[in-house]
């Protein structure tokens, strides 16, 4: 991962992570992807933004995700296992 290149600044975007450098959120980026848009269409359309900040911004997001608490998934040293969900009766 590119180190540095997420920033997050109170006075800025209200601390939301950017691209170092630029006021583009994470959030913009990961949304334009997930839209269909590609690298070459975001990045002309924000001259500033480079390949390795949209790389910088999904490596930030997996980070996120893989230190976040998800309910219902467990990790110790056997690795990761979901939790069995009580029915208490219903959906059985």
């Amino acid at each position: 991962m590119a180190d540095g290149l997420i920033k997050s600044d109170p006075k800025v975007l209200m601390g939301k992570p950017v691209i170092a450098g630029t006021r583009i959120p994470v959030e913009l980026i990961l949304e334009k992807l997930a839209a269909g848009e590609t690298v070459e269409q975001i990045m002309q359309a924000y001259p500033r933004l480079t390949e390795e900040g949209i790389r910088a911004a999904l490596a930030f997001a997996a980070k996120a995700i893989r230190e976040a608490r998800v309910p219902g998934y467990l990790c110790g040293r056997d690795g990761p296992r979901y939790l069995r969900r009580r029915t208490f009766g219903f959906g059985q």
